[in-house]
């Protein structure tokens, strides 16, 4: 079924009984299999495949949500696999939950409200992120990884299956456990993304001046901002650990 003020795209394909609310709009070359619901105030971008059984803009989990109207974002050439739940903000954030381009959302990832996850992310079957979570692009989180709300995860992260995430994992870092650890750099998917072999040295540099160098958080901080001039890499974690968060796992 497919409500009267919906936005469709002519070349859009729509499997049997599935449902598209009032306010939805869905841009071209998407596919939605059968048993979709796609409610609520939710944009859709080009391209993406979206398989059976997916819940899609329904109101977010949150008990202090009153109806009010908020959004859900999806950018281009996403793949959302079966069972996945995705829903609006809440106007005690931004109002929107936003998903970039190119995500590999797999089978049962929850993604609740006021979450932003970045581009070319791949979110692991059983993943959950809390209310107001950041996931930057690139990062890879393993099979039922759950993130706790506010949590921040930096670009090119990778969080081992299982992860607990209590707190904000800087970028580049690989991390796995319950509560997660810092476990070195991400240096293959560096490699894989095209930096170069300097640039991942200073990258690994910086890691051991954050975990190894015994200084404290803020003295980190300074150091690597001053590196940063000379290796333009280091410069998001520079950001990121600057910005107001729930501390950095250690």
């Amino acid at each position: 079924m497919v409500a009267a003020g919906a936005k469709l795209a002519d070349d859009i394909r729509i499997g049997a009984y599935s449902i598209i609310g009032e306010e939805v709009a869905i841009g071209p070359g998407t596919s939605v299999a059968e048993h979709v619901v796609i409610r609520g105030r939710t944009r859709i971008g080009a391209n993406n495949r979206i398989f059976q059984f997916n819940s899609i803009g329904d109101a977010p989990q949150d008990k202090k949500y009153a109806g009010e109207p908020t959004e859900l974002v999806i950018g281009d050439g996403n793949m959302i696999r079966e069972f996945c739940t995705l829903n609006t903000g809440t106007v005690l954030d931004q109002g929107v939950t936003r998903i970039g381009h190119r995500n590999w959302i797999m089978a049962y990832v929850h993604v609740a409200h006021d979450c932003v996850v970045g581009d070319d992310t791949v979110l692991a079957n059983g993943v959950t992120l809390g209310g107001h979570v950041r996931v930057g692009d690139f990062t890879i989180l393993g099979g039922f990884t759950a993130v706790h709300q506010h949590c921040r995860i930096g670009a090119h992260c990778m969080l081992g299956g299982g992860s607990i995430v209590v707190q904000d994992v800087p970028p580049y870092v690989i991390a796995n456990g319950n509560s997660a650890a810092p476990h070195g750099v991400n240096t293959e998917g560096l490699k894989r993304r095209g930096f170069a072999p300097e640039a991942i040295a200073a990258i690994r540099r910086a890691y051991k001046t954050l975990y190894k160098s015994g200084l404290l958080l803020e003295e980190a901080r300074t150091q690597l901002a001053a590196e940063s001039a000379a290796h333009p890499e280091l410069l998001p974690l520079v950001e990121f650990l600057a910005a107001p968060g729930r501390g950095i796992i250690r």
